[in-house]
């Protein structure tokens, strides 16, 4: 038999936080960073380091100790410091596809800068990887894999390494670690317990192992280096004459394994908690939180930077910076334990505090980029306007909610033609002069403006940007819409019931769904990393104890405007649950947009909390019976089913976590029969379960409720806690909480509905700007005299393509390209025209033109500036 070969990795996993602060993690950093690079200088001996490659690492070192960029980088061009491929240690399952591929688009940047990154997609702790990764991976030239969490043997092999491939042929050699990336730390110099340690290891990476190799990773969380791992090594090699280690890297290690013959290949994402945790229901902790990252990702993909790319061909500048700064606040949210928010409360608060300063500076490039345009149309400069933009590439006819501020009781508005553009007020309030203008109140001029919401259908052709005339008119009466009982559109005709839930009849089909937008109340025993229930509980529901039932349905010229409130009287915590005593509190408001001439229902959720320790989720009752599950991940969509077949034996197995079917999502979420098809978007909440005795019922959770990081023992996941046992009372959800989503019934099986490109336009919103004459910030005059409108026909562009999904369009990063990112969600190949330039997701050229697009596969687009 071959003697083993055992390569012992030398690194750190660096948390920028976790039960500990940003700025703690730098002060150790600094510290660690020294003795490395201190390594690395007085011994030539010492194969290498890896810095868990993530860049910002570099960033958060550099940005107080500026002074060793220039040693770092020699270390890094001499192979000895191993950086990147990542910005951060992203989560992959509820960020989107533009966001890990920013992720090492920023990293491999940030890599150059120092030398070159490490070419292997190395995730060691991110709880469960996407299917789509080694496509985004190979779309950098990457074709090694390093994880952790979510592999398990019901992926057809029990070996460490293996092939993972997409089903559209990208493929990856993957190495997964056994017991986890921190196995060697620490290692003892005292002979016996190191091997007593050894041992116990040893049973579990040679029974993984395909062949001869194994990896020993040496370090863990904010692990400082081992300095005296060579006496360590010698020692292993003299306690094990049968093996023979040696001090490596990663890279080595997966040039020594890619030499094994009929490795084994594996297909699918990786959300299996049987040999490591994995907390399917994380992706509902602290929901105030994550509904913002999930709102950001869509503003700035679907609205700025197409925007930016718009202002750019109009001769404007492309703010690469702003948008860079932008990308890396959000990504520093992203990382694993951030956007799974099982942190400190004071952790929680910096990144709530991040979300707060990018969210600002995407609205401000936003309304920057929309006014300079605005502003340098040749007739607007002499009155008021309003200027329209669409940013999605599709024709259609879209409900229009704008703000016009004027001093004038009535206008009209009228499109370039002078044509009548009807509308209906949504709203009306009176502003303060000073917040639309302070040289008025600095003038003393005092009067007040009228603010008006209003409401209009327009067609748009394409992507682009539309004039409209604000016309002053007294005689004109503005129209308010005016109260009725229920809806009726040419789709749905829905009622109310005094219970707070809706029914909706399918004018095409005539069937009904009945108790629609029902709240799930059920005890929460568990910690930020995981549901848990509590044992004896049975779940509440929302139709069957709601008081003081208020109903209010409006109806406008183009829409049904609805609120229902109510309150709930539910347990306050666990123990008034046990005793059966509804002592808590939630205040629910509901609101309803309807289009007279979409699909879509419009959602929107006011939850006032005032009770701990339990989760809340929105029913969807769909009527239809399901064996799976449709739902979009990372440039494509997945099939899941509705019982986890692994749910029967999950304890006889030993298995880390209950394998429920708790699962992400990203923009929407299917069930779908021969004849129907019932979704759901979200621009908020990305979890949901299949529920129902049928498994009809969608269950989107809306937050949880729980004042623990970590405990031990829970019902779904036995054993030691996760994380530390630290108080977190603010994870406990008091207070107010909004949450976005939307409804949809097609009359037709999955495959024909499109509902990827329905998902994207419910995210993409029209834009507006309201040219009045007044300014609260002075701009200088942009001397570029516009046309009044500009349609892009990017359908016709596409051909094909059309039928794929635009993930988002930007200017290169070495600005000389305009880049449409498109994906398949179809079953069909799309062909794609060849006038386009054609790059990888790094943003270089292919060498050889593609012809189609294959389903759940991503290409970008380019053409010359």
């Amino acid at each position: 038999m071959h003697k083993r070969e055992i390569y012992v990795v030398p690194h750190f996993h660096w948390d920028r936080e976790w039960y500990f602060s940003t700025e703690e993690s730098q002060v150790l950093l600094v510290k660690d960073m020294e003795e490395i690079l201190d390594k690395l200088a007085d011994d030539p001996d010492y194969k290498a380091y890896v810095l868990d490659g993530q860049t910002v690492v570099l960033e958060d070192y550099l940005s107080v100790c500026p002074e060793n960029f220039n040693r770092i980088k020699k270390f890094v061009q001499e192979g000895r410091l191993k950086v990147g491929p990542w910005y951060t240690q992203t989560d992959e399952n509820i960020v989107s596809g533009e966001s890990l591929t920013r992720n090492l688009l920023y990293g491999f940047k940030d890599s150059h800068k120092f030398g070159n990154p490490m070419m292997i997609g190395y995730v060691p702790d991110p709880f469960g990887q996407s299917a789509q990764m080694p496509m985004i991976l190979n779309q950098f030239q990457i074709k090694k894999s390093l994880f952790w969490r979510g592999f398990s043997d019901s992926k057809g092999t029990n070996s460490s390494e293996f092939y993972w491939k997409t089903d559209n042929g990208y493929k990856v050699l993957a190495e997964n670690f056994p017991l986890g990336y921190a196995i060697g730390k620490y290692l003892e110099t005292d002979s016996k317990k190191l091997k007593d340690r050894m041992d116990k290891i040893f049973d579990i990476l040679d029974s993984r192992a395909f062949g001869k190799y194994e990896l020993l990773p040496n370090g863990h969380d904010q692990m400082p280096i081992q300095k005296n791992i060579d006496y360590i090594i010698k020692k292993l090699n003299k306690l094990y004459p049968d093996r023979h280690f040696c001090l490596s890297d990663f890279e080595t290690f997966f040039d020594k394994i890619s030499s094994e013959q009929d490795l084994p290949t594996v297909q699918g994402e990786m959300l299996d908690g049987k040999i490591s945790r994995i907390h399917r229901s994380i992706y509902s902790t602290r929901m105030d939180l994550k509904e913002q990252n999930t709102k950001i990702e869509n503003e700035i993909t679907n609205l700025l930077e197409p925007l930016a790319s718009l202002a750019k061909s109009l001769g404007f500048s492309y703010e690469h910076g702003l948008i860079e700064s932008i990308w890396k606040g959000l990504m520093k949210n992203q990382a694993h334990d951030s956007i799974g928010n099982c942190v400190s409360d004071e952790v929680n608060k910096e990144i709530g505090l991040r979300y707060m300063v990018t969210q600002q500076k995407v609205e401000s490039l936003i309304k920057l980029y929309i006014r300079l345009i605005s502003e340098s149309i040749d007739q607007a400069k002499s009155s008021p306007h309003l200027v329209i933009f669409n940013l999605n590439k599709e024709r259609r006819k879209k409900l229009v909610t704008a703000t016009i501020v004027t001093k004038e009781d009535c206008f009209t508005l009228t499109d370039s033609a002078n044509n009548l553009v009807p509308f209906d007020v949504i709203s009306h309030e009176f502003l303060n002069p000073g917040l639309v203008d302070r040289q008025l109140v600095a003038n003393n001029n005092y009067q007040p403006f009228h603010k008006f919401t209003i409401e209009f259908e327009y067609t748009f052709d394409g992507m682009g940007y539309e004039m409209l005339n604000i016309v002053p008119d007294k005689n004109e009466v503005m129209s308010y819409g005016h109260k009725v009982d229920e809806i009726n559109t040419r789709f749905y005709g829905i009622t109310f019931n005094n219970n707070g839930a809706i029914n909706i009849k399918n004018k095409e089909t005539g069937k009904t769904n009945s108790n629609i937008i029902i709240l799930e109340d059920s005890a929460d025993v568990g910690d930020e990393y995981d549901y848990s229930p509590l044992k004896g509980d049975s779940s509440l529901y929302s139709v069957n104890s709601s008081s003081n039932v208020c109903i209010n349905i409006m109806e406008y010229k183009n829409s049904y405007h609805a609120e229902i409130k109510y309150d709930w009287s539910i347990p306050k915590d666990v123990e008034s649950r046990q005793k059966k005593v509804n002592n808590g509190l939630i205040k629910v408001k509901i609101g309803l947009t309807v289009s007279k001439f979409s699909k879509n229902i419009s959602v929107n959720l006011n939850i006032d909390n005032q009770a701990k320790e339990h989760r809340l989720r929105l029913l969807i009752p769909t009527n239809i019976k399901s064996k799976f599950s449709i739902a979009d991940n990372q440039f494509g969509k997945i099939k899941r089913p509705v019982i986890d077949p692994n749910l029967k034996n999950w304890k006889k197995e030993n298995w880390c976590e209950r394998p429920d079917t708790i699962f992400p999502f990203l923009t929407y979420i299917s069930l779908t029969d021969s004849n129907t098809t019932f979704s759901v978007f979200t621009n908020s909440s990305r979890e949901y379960q299949v529920a129902g005795k049928d498994y009809d019922c969608i269950a989107i959770t809306l937050f949880r409720s729980i004042g623990q990081l970590g405990k031990p023992n829970l019902m779904r996941r036995p054993g030691r806690p996760s994380g530390i046992e630290v108080s977190t009372p603010d994870s406990e959800m008091i207070g107010n909480l909004f949450l976005d989503f939307a409804l949809r019934i097609d009359n037709e099986k999955f495959e024909k509905c499109e509902i990827a490109r329905e998902a994207k336009q419910y995210l993409t919103p029209i834009l507006s700007y309201n040219l009045n004459g007044y300014y609260a910030l002075k701009l200088n005059d942009t001397g570029k005299k516009l046309k009044n409108s500009l349609r892009i026909n990017v359908n016709k562009m596409l051909g094909d393509l059309q039928y794929g999904v635009i993930s988002t369009i930007k200017l290169s990063e070495n600005n000389k390209n305009f880049l449409y990112r498109v994906y398949n969600p179809t079953d069909r190949k799309l062909k794609i025209p060849q006038e386009f330039d054609q790059f990888t997701l790094d943003e270089n050229e292919k060498n050889n033109n593609q012809i189609y697009l294959m389903p759940n596969e991503v290409i970008t687009l380019g053409t010359k500036i």
